[in-house]
């Protein structure tokens, strides 16, 4: 190791040393990098990022902090706030009490949608099978009836929703 791949830190490592010892591919540190989630310590005289062992509790933190819900842009927001020396710990627990608001808005409408969908599928039961040009079953649906899991074009609010 030359003397610029160490430094007080200890060893600094190699972008794909990183990736392989945190099992994050080379592309997502990159991606972390270019976001301020995590930053190299150095480079290369051939331009080679460095990372100290401190990057790897940075990722465990990006990780932790992805398992409870927290966007990208949320995690390098908390983190800007620490490096100017800011504990974000209640706008962090107002952000989780959000988020927590938004899965229970989620649950409820996956119930509605859950409903609705055996309610369609016991009427398919009773009718057994329709004519159609594709699937009679479908075409013969109102406009709305079930609504789809995905985020996709033609998801209504339920507000706009027909009722069935």
């Amino acid at each position: 190791m030359t003397p610029a791949e160490r430094d007080a830190r200890g060893p600094l490592r190699k972008i794909g040393e990183v990736a392989k010892r945190s099992d994050i591919a080379v592309e997502t540190l990159r991606f972390y990098e270019s976001r301020g989630l995590i930053e190299p310590a150095g480079r290369t005289a051939s331009g080679y990022r460095l990372y100290d062992d401190s990057v790897f509790e940075r990722l465990a933190f990006v990780k932790k902090s992805q398992a409870v819900g927290f966007t990208l842009d949320q995690i390098t927001w908390i983190i800007a706030e620490a490096r100017e020396g800011r504990r974000p710990c209640v706008e962090v627990r107002q952000m989780a009490r959000q988020r927590l608001n938004e899965l229970d808005e989620k649950l409820t409408e996956l119930r509605r949608y859950r409903r609705d969908l055996k309610r369609t599928l016991d009427a398919w039961d009773r009718e057994g099978e329709k004519e159609g040009m594709i699937c009679g079953l479908i075409e013969g649906l109102d406009a709305v009836v079930v609504r789809p899991l995905s985020g996709r074009a033609g998801r209504r609010r339920p507000s706009e929703r027909s009722k069935p």
